[in-house]
């Protein structure tokens, strides 16, 4: 099993974690005895920073409402974005447009040299996010997911792997084995799932705890049988936000049109917690799937955050108690 942690080449991560300085992130991966990360191009590639060795997976874009400019809903595109010049600044000015960005980023997964990269299969319009009241379903997003992958998964080398990633809006949310085993089984490039614990967790308003949370994240793992095999990574971490989301979903019961962007990041960093686990629940979820890649995924908000959230998540792996 390869140790990693998610890392960026965002300004925010490679000045505001690390200060600029590539050393620091080589000390920090020794001190914690890591095998690379799982990395996120967000800006042209300096492979004297995030060296091609320590790259071991790739993380690749994501849009969270992105079909209605697939399937041509202009009337929806225009309430979600207020102005043709909107859609086009996101998306391009044609599906063709759009589709180049993502080869682009497909592309640089290749060119890294991961082992493996991460899409996102997920749909939410910003109007929705607090409501949560969907326009479309996981099977219509799953089938428009294979429309696209199959046109872009050639950019990959054979031999790295697509792993298709877990989030708490509809798409892949692993609630419903049969699109599981859709989506796996329409792809035509080799792929697996990366799940994710926090964004499972997320769909599961009524837990309370990380013994509770192991539970149900064991449960729907088993629940999709043998596809449960083709879980290859872990995004390891906890997010308990329940309480929470069950209150906004009563303050805001109807969709809402022109969220400002802090808005949407506020709401969603407040659901999406990733906080490190603090017991052994997170060595049950490991020793139970064995995954190949194991991911510490945070939002740390400075290198000692950073320090601390994954000392944190590692001690609950390997010396806290049974749960």
């Amino acid at each position: 099993m390869l140790e990693l942690v998610n890392l960026s080449n965002d300004i925010t991560d490679t000045e505001g974690l690390l200060g600029g300085s590539p050393a620091r992130l080589a000390a920090f991966l020794e001190k914690f005895h890591l095998d690379g990360i799982e990395f996120m191009c967000c800006a042209p590639w300096d492979t004297s920073f995030h060296t091609p060795d320590i790259i071991k997976g790739f993380h690749l874009w994501f849009w969270p409402s992105w079909l209605d400019f697939w399937l041509g809903n202009e009337e929806a595109l225009l309430q979600e974005f207020g102005s043709r010049e909107n859609i086009e600044n996101c998306f391009g000015v044609s599906r063709e447009a759009w589709l180049a960005k993502w080869a682009a980023n497909f592309q640089q997964a290749a060119d890294c040299g991961a082992e493996y990269a991460v899409f996102h299969v997920a749909q939410a319009r910003n109007s929705e996010i607090r409501c949560r009241s969907f326009a479309y379903n996981s099977a219509q997003i799953i089938e428009a997911v294979l429309d696209i992958i199959n046109q872009l998964s050639t950019r990959l080398p054979s031999e790295t792997a697509l792993l298709y990633e877990n989030l708490w809006w509809p798409g892949l949310d692993f609630t419903s084995p049969a699109l599981v085993h859709e989506l796996l089984s329409g792809t035509q490039h080799k792929c697996g799932l990366m799940l994710d614990t926090g964004h499972l967790m997320n769909t599961n308003t009524r837990l309370c705890c990380e013994a509770h949370a192991a539970d149900y994240i064991l449960q729907m793992v088993d629940g999709l049988g043998a596809d449960a095999d083709h879980i290859r990574g872990i995004h390891l971490h906890a997010s308990l936000s329940g309480d929470y989301v069950e209150r906004e979903k009563q303050r805001h019961s109807h969709p809402e049109h022109h969220l400002t962007a802090e808005e949407i990041m506020a709401y969603v960093l407040r659901i999406d917690q990733h906080q490190p686990f603090k017991t052994a629940a997170a060595r049950r979820i490991v020793d139970a799937i064995k995954p190949e890649y194991l991911v510490h995924e945070f939002v740390p908000a400075d290198y000692e955050d950073w320090e601390r959230k994954l000392a944190q998540q590692q001690r609950s792996l390997y010396h806290a108690a049974h749960v």
